[in-house]
C-alpha cells in the first residue's frame, strides 16, 4: 500500500508541479543546464500525460508478473476448465492456494481486461476466461498460445542486474544465461504455432521440399533450440534423416528428451562446437527459425550454411518481420518497444556475447540485410514466401 500510496503520491505531485510551472515557466528542478542556456518551456496537460504513460509501462510490467503466476499456479487452466465462473474463494480451494492472494490477483486480471468479472454479486464477483482468452492463456496446443515469454519472465528480466555490465563493457550473454526455464519458455513460445503450422502450411510453400523430404535427405535444423520445428518434421517425414544444432546446452537437453519420448530414432541433436556443422554440401533442406539474429557472426553462418547445403538445396529462413530504420519499426511495429526491451535481454545480448559479436538484435534482420547477407555468401535465389505471420518473415534462400 506504501508503494500504491508513493504512485498515487507521484501523480499528484507532477499535476501540482506543472500547475507551479504553468505559473513560473522556468521552474528546473534537478537538473543544472549550461551557463545562459534556458530550459524549454513546460507544457502542464503534456507533461501530465507524459506521467500517465510512464506509469501505464509500469502497470504493464507489474501485470506480466501477475500474468505469470496465473500460468505458473494453474489458475487459467483452473478458469478455463471450470463449467460457469468462479468465485476467488472456488478458485483458490480449486489450485491449493489461498483465497486472499487469488481474490487480489483475480483483480489486477480484471483491470488489465484479461479475466472477465459477473459483478451480480459485488462482494462476490465471480471470475471467467472468454473464449479468446482461452485460448491464448491456457490451451498449450492452440497456435495462439501466449505463455511462453511470460514463462520466462522472470529469468529475463534477472538479466536486468548483468545489464550495466553489459553496457559498459559492450559484452553480452548467451541463452543459457536464462537457465533451464529460459529454454522451457521460448519453446513453449514456438511449439504451438509451429505443430499447427510447419508441416500443413509452411513447408508446402516451399517448392519441391515435401517431395524430397518424403523421398529421404539430409535436413539441418540449425538454431534448434529445444527441437520442436525438427521433431515434428523428422515425426512427418521418416524416410529423411535430421540433425538439430544449437549451442544451448539447457535447450539440446530438452530436445533430446523430446526425441526419446516420441521414439524418433531418424533426429539426431549436436553442439556445433563439439561436432561442427558438416560442410560438404549434404543437406538438401536447411531451416533456422527466430535465431539469424541472434548470432555473434551470423555473415559466417550464412556462408556455412552455403557449404552445408547440396547444390540443389534449399534454405528456409524464418526470422523476425523488421524494417531498415528505427523510424520504420516505431511507426509500423506496434510491438516495436517490446522487441527492441527483449533485444536489450535476450537477442541483442546474444549477438553480442563474443568478442567482435555483430549484435543485429531482434529487429537487425530486415528483408534487404538478409537478402544481402544471403547473396554475399553465394546464394543466387531469394524469395519471401507469402506465409502470414504477426512476427515472422519467411525467404527461400537457394544456391
Amino acid at each position: 500500500m506504501a508503494q500504491l500510496s508513493d504512485t498515487y503520491g507521484m501523480l499528484d505531485m507532477m499535476a501540482t508541479f506543472s500547475r507551479g510551472i504553468e505559473r513560473r515557466r522556468t521552474v528546473v528542478v534537478g537538473l543544472v543546464y549550461p551557463t545562459g542556456m534556458q530550459p524549454a518551456p513546460i507544457d502542464a496537460d503534456k507533461l501530465k500525460m507524459f506521467s500517465f504513460v510512464l506509469y501505464s509501462q509500469l502497470a504493464g510490467a507489474v501485470t506480466a508478473g501477475m500474468v505469470h503466476l496465473g500460468d505458473k499456479l494453474g489458475l487459467y487452466r483452473t478458469l478455463a476448465g471450470a463449467l460457469t465462473p468462479m468465485t476467488s474463494a472456488e478458485l483458490a480451494e480449486a489450485c491449493g492456494l489461498h483465497e486472499r492472494w487469488v481474490r487480489e490477483w483475480a483483480g489486477n486480471q480484471v483491470a488489465a481486461r484479461l479475466v472477465e468479472a459477473d459483478h451480480g454479486d459485488p462482494y462476490r464477483p465471480r471470475f471467467a476466461l472468454s473464449p479468446e482468452a482461452r485460448a491464448v492463456l491456457a490451451d498449450d496446443a492452440h497456435p495462439a498460445f501466449g505463455m511462453g515469454m511470460f514463462h520466462r519472465l522472470p529469468v529475463t528480466m534477472e538479466r536486468l542486474n548483468d545489464l550495466p555490465t553489459c553496457f559498459a563493457t559492450g559484452r553480452g550473454f548467451d541463452y543459457d544465461a536464462h537457465g533451464h526455464d529460459g529454454a522451457v519458455g521460448i519453446e513453449r513460445s514456438f511449439e504451438p504455432w509451429s505443430n499447427a503450422n510447419l508441416v500443413p502450411v509452411v513447408l508446402p510453400a516451399v517448392e519441391g521440399v515435401l517431395d524430397a523430404m518424403r523421398r529421404g535427405i539430409e535436413v539441418a535444423d540449425i538454431g534448434c533450440g529445444a527441437g520442436s520445428a525438427i521433431c515434428t518434421m523428422a515425426e512427418s517425414f521418416p524416410e529423411s534423416r535430421f540433425t538439430g544444432y544449437d549451442i544451448s546446452r539447457h535447450a539440446l537437453a530438452i530436445a533430446r528428451t523430446k526425441a526419446v519420448a516420441r521414439g524418433l530414432g531418424n533426429v539426431r541433436f549436436v553442439d556445433p562446437r563439439d561436432e561442427a556443422i558438416a560442410e560438404d554440401h549434404r543437406y538438401g533442406f536447411i531451416t533456422t527459425f527466430d535465431c539469424i539474429h541472434d548470432m555473434t557472426h551470423p555473415r559466417e553462418m550464412i556462408s556455412i550454411i552455403r557449404r552445408s547445403l547440396a547444390t540443389d538445396g534449399v534454405w528456409l529462413l524464418v526470422d523476425i518481420k523488421a524494417l531498415d530504420t528505427l523510424e520504420g519499426n516505431v511507426t509500423k511495429n506496434p510491438m516495436a518497444a517490446l522487441m527492441y526491451g527483449i533485444s536489450v535481454m535476450s537477442c541483442m545480448a546474444s549477438a553480442l556475447s563474443e568478442e567482435g559479436g555483430e549484435g543485429l538484435g531482434t529487429l537487425g534482420l530486415p528483408a534487404k540485410t538478409a537478402e544481402s547477407y544471403a547473396r554475399d555468401a553465394g546464394f543466387r535465389s531469394f524469395r519471401q514466401l507469402n506465409i502470414e505471420h504477426s512476427v515472422n518473415a519467411f525467404y527461400e534462400i537457394r544456391p
